[in-house]
Formats: C-alpha cells, structure tokens, sequence
C-alpha cells in the first residue's frame, strides 16, 4: 500500500455521501473491488496479506471516528499488511438487506474466505450485530464485536426501547439471530459496559465455548471511541489476528483507561452517585498526582473541605 499514495491514501474527510462512495469505489477497484449492495449498502475489498480483516462500518460513523475519512480497516492494512474487506452501510440499516446476504453467499460459495490463514469480522454496535451475524460465512473465523445487538426482533428483545422504529427490519430470515451465527466462529469476543443494562442483556445472549465476555465497566454506551482514543482498538484486532488475544491479556490493555479522562469522569460519576465519597478522594488523589485534572482537583478540594467540616 506504500506504493499508492494518490489513491489508498488520499483523504476522505467530510466528503459529501455521494463523493465519498465514488471515492471509496475509486480505491477499492485500484486495490482489489468493490461491489454495490443495493441502495444502502456497498463493499470494498483492498487485497493485502494472508489476514483478512471484514469490518462493518457506517458512512455516519466513519465520517465521525476517522481523521482520515477512510474505513477503520484501511490503518490496519497499513500497519500490519493485511487485507481487508469492508462492508458499508447507509443510515441505521443492521445491514439487514439481500443484496448483503446474497453477496455473502456469493463469497462463501466462490470461496472467497478460504484463501486466507486467519478471518476477523469486526463491528460495533449495529456493526457488531452484523459481524457476528455474518461470520457464519466463514467457518472459523475470529469475531470482535463491540456492544453488539443480538437482534431487534420484539419476540426475543422487545425489551430493548431504543430501536422500536426500527424493529420493522426482518430479523428472522437468513444471518437473523446473531448469537446462533457464532457457533462456527473459531473464537469470539463481546466487549460491553456491564453498567449500560440493555448492552449487557444482549451481550449475555451470546454464549458458547468459543465465546468470551469482556465487561468493560464504566466505559460507558461509546466504547469503540474511547478505544480508539485510548490507541488499544488496534492492539485488540492485531491480537486477534495472531490467535493471541485472552480475557487476561485484553484487560491488560484495559490498563490504559487509568489515565483516559472519559473513564475518569465516568468513575468518579458513580462514585458520588453512590455516595462513595472516601473512594472518590482516594480517586480524585490518583488522578491530580498523574495529570492536570481541574475538575479532579476542585472535587478533592471540596470532599477535604467537607470531611474537615464534619470532622
């Protein structure tokens, strides 16, 4: 990819919808191919290594997590030269279309997938569904999903109030039910927040040996973002990508939240709701020793000051 710099790695930033997809077809034709998937939908394949990295992104979130305007992916093909294959949406689609589920189709029966050492399907949130529901089409893959939905069908989640516009979508056709599209999965990762209740019901419907639950308390309903900002998403998939990613070894990346502010705030949030107030001067006291934290600071002033009163 180092050869390309005019097209793989011209920026993409704030571009309109329909010159970002020219631009996104532009590229991905000049490094392996695209494929529109109806409407809402389309997919680029960048032809790399033997890793091949299926990322689910939506132009929406792309356009707010990337300084580059281009698909997550596309830094891991640069910085570990593996290929990558990302599948687009339009809007809040759960990628709940035929044309993707016939483009799958397509793909496992031209075996597409077996022409690689190591698959990944990657997503987060409705991205996360759609990784893990469509990783049935690679038997032994590797899944990361963040905050995944298991579906939005009111029989089996209609106790999820945060989509009901949306539970229109046909969630019990093919690749529906994202927990029973694991089961082929080598090894699969659910990533959520314990604390963020209608995350956890649905991150506890995944299950199975090859399943691994890691609660991320306090990192609160954006955690793809606090990753990227705390620079361990990509440690996680190049993990992955190695077969090497454990529940211990995850949360020893984890350690990095204990100098990211949006944790900080989040901890010490809960501990004064709680009234917790000799955990959070011991908080308050961790963090104004390591960094400049006015608020940190104001708040250790205040519980000093109310402790001297009481006192």
């Amino acid at each position: 990819m180092q050869d390309t710099p005019n097209t793989f790695d011209a920026p993409m930033t704030a571009l309109p919808k329909a010159k970002w997809f020219r631009a996104f077809k532009h590229i991905a034709e000049d490094e392996g191919f695209y494929t529109p998937l109806g409407p809402k939908h389309a997919a680029g394949f960048v032809e790399e290594g033997d890793t091949l990295l299926v990322t689910f992104e939506s132009y929406q979130g792309i356009q707010a997590l990337s300084d580059t305007g281009q698909p997550l992916g596309w830094d891991m093909v640069r910085t570990m030269g593996w290929s990558h294959l990302g599948v687009i949406c339009d809007g809040e689609t759960w990628f709940r279309a035929e044309e993707v589920y016939t483009f799958f189709d397509e793909l496992t029966d031209d075996g597409f997938f077996d022409e690689f050492d190591r698959v990944i399907f990657y997503g987060a949130g409705p991205c996360g569904y759609a990784a893990a529901a469509f990783s049935v089409a690679s038997p032994g893959a590797s899944v990361v999903a963040i905050q995944p939905q298991a579906t939005l069908n009111p029989r089996m989640a209609g106790w999820d109030d945060r989509f009901t516009d949306l539970r229109r979508l046909d969630f019990t056709s093919r690749y529906g039910y994202a927990p029973e599209m694991i089961e082929a999965a080598n090894d699969v990762h659910v990533i959520f927040d314990p604390r963020e209740t209608l995350d956890a019901m649905h991150g506890a419907l995944f299950h199975g040996p090859q399943t691994s639950l890691l609660p991320v308390p306090f990192m609160g309903d954006a955690i793809q973002s606090e990753l990227l900002e705390m620079a361990v998403l990509y440690r996680v998939l190049a993990k992955v990508g190695t077969g090497k990613l454990t529940a211990r070894g995850f949360h020893r990346l984890m350690r990095a939240r204990r100098s990211h502010p949006a944790y900080l705030r989040n901890l010490l949030s809960a501990l004064d709701r709680d009234g917790r107030d000799g955990l959070a001067e011991q908080l308050c006291r961790f963090v104004v020793s390591r960094q400049n934290a006015p608020r940190f600071r104001r708040r250790l002033e205040d519980l000093e000051a109310r402790k001297a009163q009481a006192g």
